[in-house]
C-alpha cells in the first residue's frame, strides 16, 4: 500500500497520537485523524506547530520519515527509523564490506541513468539530446572523467530553453522549487534505504564526512528528473514567481512522490518504486545482482 505524505503548515496546529492515529487539532478541535501506519512522510512546515514526543516515536516505529522545515519553508532536518528491517545488521555488514570496484560499477549505472533522464527531458532539443546521449556512452566505472558534471553543464541551459539559467541553491526561481522538490525526494529515498536495512550515511560515491545521508544523495540522482519535469511544467504554466513557496505550490511538488514510474519491471507510484531500487542495491551488496533497478524511460 502506498504511504501518505502529510504536510502540516498551519500555525497553532497541535499534533498528538491516540490509539495508533495521528490527531490533528486546531483551536482545540480535532480536524483530522490519520492512521500512523498509513503515513510515509510527515512534513512539518511552521514553527508554530506543536507536537508530542509520541508523534515522533510512533511514526518512526511505523517506518515513517519526519521532515522539519525552517523559516524559508525548506527542510532543515530529517528523522528516520533505525530499526525498520529484521536483518539490518547483516545488511550493514554487506554494505560496509562492498569493494571499491563494485561501488564504481554502481556509480556508473547511476550516472548513466541520470544522464539518460536529462536527455529524456530535453529530447525536443535534438542537438542537446544527442550530446547528452553521447556523454552517457562515455561514462566509465567510477566516472573518472566526471561526465556527470559535463552533462549537467549541457542540460541546465536547455532545461528551460534559457541559456542564462543556472542551477544554484540560492539562485532565482525556479531554483526554489527545485530545492524543495529535491529535499522532499531525498527524504523519501532515505526512508526507502532505511526500510531496506541500509545505512544512509555510507555512500558509494558521496563521502563528505559531514553528510549523514550520503547514500541517499547517491541514489537520488536518477530520480531528480521527475522533480525537474514537474518544476518545468509548473514554471511554464505559471511563469516566474516571487520565489515564495505557497501551500498550493508545495502540494503540487509533493505529487511527484505519487507519479507512476517503472522500475525493475514494476510500474507504480514513485514512493513505492524507490523501495524497489533500494532492495536491488541490497542484492548488489550481497553479490546476488549486478545491476540496480533504476527508472525506465521511453526515449
Amino acid at each position: 500500500m502506498i504511504k501518505r505524505v502529510v504536510e502540516c503548515s498551519t500555525a497553532g496546529t497541535f499534533l498528538s497520537v491516540h490509539l495508533g492515529q495521528l490527531l490533528v487539532r486546531q483551536d482545540g478541535q480535532v480536524k483530522g485523524r490519520i492512521p500512523c501506519e498509513d503515513i510515509g512522510v510527515l512534513l512539518i512546515d511552521n514553527p508554530a506547530v506543536t507536537y508530542t514526543h509520541s508523534v515522533l516515536t510512533v511514526l518512526l516505529e511505523q517506518g515513517a520519515a519526519v521532515v522539519v522545515c525552517n523559516g524559508r519553508h525548506l527542510p532543515a532536518g530529517l528523522l528516520l527509523p533505525l530499526e525498520s528491517n529484521a536483518v539490518q545488521a547483516e545488511r550493514f555488514r554487506d554494505q560496509i564490506a562492498a569493494g571499491e570496484s563494485l561501488k564504481k560499477r554502481l556509480w556508473k549505472q547511476i550516472v548513466q541513468a541520470k544522464i539518460a533522464h536529462q536527455a529524456h527531458l530535453v529530447r525536443s532539443d535534438q542537438q542537446t539530446y544527442r550530446v547528452l546521449m553521447a556523454l552517457r556512452r562515455r561514462v566509465r566505472s567510477g566516472d573518472p572523467e566526471n561526465v556527470e558534471a559535463q552533462a549537467s553543464a549541457r542540460f541546465w541551459p536547455a532545461f528551460l530553453q534559457d541559456p542564462s539559467f543556472r542551477r544554484h541553491r540560492e539562485g532565482p526561481p525556479p531554483n526554489h522549487l527545485l530545492n524543495y522538490g529535491y529535499i522532499v525526494l531525498r527524504s523519501a529515498v532515505a526512508r526507502a534505504l532505511c526500510s531496506a536495512g541500509l545505512l544512509p550515511t555510507l555512500g558509494i560515491h558521496h563521502r563528505n564526512r559531514y553528510n549523514a545521508f550520503a547514500l541517499a544523495d547517491d541514489l537520488i540522482e536518477p530520480f531528480r528528473g521527475f522533480v525537474e519535469e514537474k518544476v518545468r511544467d509548473m514554471y511554464t504554466r505559471c511563469g516566474p514567481s516571487d520565489g515564495q513557496l505557497t501551500k498550493e505550490t508545495k502540494a503540487a511538488l509533493l505529487e511527484v512522490l505519487y507519479r507512476s514510474v517503472t522500475v525493475g519491471g514494476f510500474k507504480g507510484p514513485l514512493m513505492v518504486a524507490l523501495h524497489r531500487t533500494a532492495a536491488s542495491l541490497v542484492r548488489c551488496f550481497a553479490g546476488e545482482q549486478k545491476y540496480l533497478d533504476l527508472p525506465q524511460l521511453c526515449m
